[in-house]
């Protein structure tokens, strides 16, 4: 049951990170740590709890001696404690850029931190975004007409990354600091308005408050009740696309145009944004436009037909035939993933999975799902179904047929690319094959 103005303390972490995760004392994790009042706090709270994790920290030398003792907090808190530490020394070779600092930064640590998990074979990846956090993100995606999902918000668990902060203010983890003496370092650049997030914190956020007193608690109300109309509208959306669905496979889905368009704007708006059409004054064209005609955006193409919404991956456009099984090739150590594949993949997330050679058969390949295919997921106990798999990680109609299995000669599932790799053939040796994403 969510509860609302949560002052944060030990019992009460442990009890939401237990309404998150069953048996969260059996789970492994990874901390990304920066050395900020969140993160330090964060990893305090796991550290007196007990739970077995690692920490993870980037130095991007943006800051030049501060970065430096960033990183010597973070480094001496873990030698303190014993907690092995996972350190990203960003150097020229990163090739930072002049602009957009901010996401390549993000995609660099995140591609870090997935590599360490499947190293070290770490169930969750964890990060200290806390209400304030939530606050702005939200203002960030109203501003951008973002739909359900962005009026949602940072999701508290999803995709194997864990946000137990969430529901606690920034007020109330700086409290938590000086209560338990946790050592933290204030980041000066973030006091400045240079970027749209730094502005809504400073400008917009305190005139809310002005306002009213109670904003941030009341907006954590709001967020819960939006955050359980996402989950219905999505079921509902679900449901839907199934009923307006003629046919579909690998290939593509075809949705039934005249019963489409006497749908309410909101749920032809939603199945629409699921296949990447996310402009709602785009939705009247495709109801009116010509037989024959055809919509692109970066994954799909959408097909007008005189009864049909054709929507087909664009990998399956023209004459290209989509692969139902691809051959890898293996240059050196490493399995080499085609560019087109790797694009799709990448939308899920990294992986650095290592193989050992001496318990498959090559040649390996790539495939889609078949009925009846299983696996071992790494850091889980026994086997498990893919179909089953998939809707634990409660991917939808169109991810499913992005995924694509590693496979052996014998046609063994060797792991969900880039998801979880199969715990029987996974391998700590500095010989083994490599799977980097």
């Amino acid at each position: 049951m969510f509860r609302y103005k949560i002052v944060l303390s030990l019992l009460k972490f442990q009890n939401l990170l237990k309404q998150m995760l069953h048996q969260p004392q059996q789970k492994t994790y990874l901390l990304a740590v920066s050395g900020g009042v969140d993160s330090m706090v964060l990893a305090d709270l796991f550290q007196v709890s007990g739970f077995n994790f690692h920490i993870a920290h980037i130095n991007y030398h943006l800051r030049n001696e501060d970065s430096n003792l960033d990183q010597k907090l973070v480094s001496d808190f873990c030698k303190q404690h014993q907690i092995p530490f996972h350190l990203y020394d960003v150097s020229q070779k990163d090739n930072q850029p002049e602009n957009s600092i901010q996401n390549w930064a993000r995609e660099l640590r995140y591609r870090f931190f997935r590599e360490i998990q499947q190293k070290e074979n770490l169930d969750f990846l964890v990060t200290a975004h806390h209400l304030n956090d939530q606050l702005e993100t939200f203002i960030i995606n109203l501003s951008k007409a973002s739909g359900i999902r962005g009026l949602s918000g940072i999701p508290q668990n999803e995709n194997g990354i864990i946000r137990p902060l969430l529901d606690f203010s920034k007020d109330e983890i700086y409290e938590f600091a000086k209560e338990n003496q946790i050592d933290f370092r204030e980041d000066k650049s973030n006091q400045k308005t240079d970027y749209l997030r730094n502005k809504i914190r400073h400008k917009i956020i305190p005139e809310l408050e002005k306002i009213n007193s109670d904003f941030l608690n009341n907006f954590s109300k709001s967020i819960n009740y939006i955050n359980q109309a996402k989950d219905f509208i999505n079921q509902s959306v679900d449901e839907k696309i199934e009923i307006l669905k003629i046919t579909s496979d690998e290939n593509q889905i075809i949705i039934d145009k005249q019963t489409f368009s006497q749908e309410s704007e909101l749920i032809q708006y939603e199945i629409l944004k699921r296949f990447g059409f996310n402009d709602d004054k785009e939705m009247q064209k495709f109801l009116t436009a010509q037989t024959g005609s055809s919509f692109y955006n970066s994954e799909f193409e959408l097909i007008i037909n005189r009864h049909e919404l054709i929507f087909r991956q664009k990998s399956k456009v023209g004459n290209q035939k989509l692969e139902d099984s691809i051959i890898l090739d293996i240059v050196g150590n490493e399995i080499v993933i085609p560019e087109h594949i790797k694009n799709e993949i990448k939308t899920f997330g990294n992986c650095f999975w290592k193989i050992d050679k001496n318990k498959i058969r090559l040649p390996l390949k790539l495939r889609k799902k078949q009925e009846g295919d299983l696996f071992f997921p790494i850091g889980m106990i026994g086997k498990k179904k893919i179909s089953k798999f998939y809707k634990d990680e409660k991917l939808s109609i169109l991810a499913k047929q992005k995924i694509w299995l590693l496979c052996d000669a014998e046609d063994r599932v060797l792991g969900v690319l880039p998801f979880r790799q199969d715990g029987r053939f996974s391998s700590s040796n500095i010989e083994s094959l490599e799977i980097k994403i």
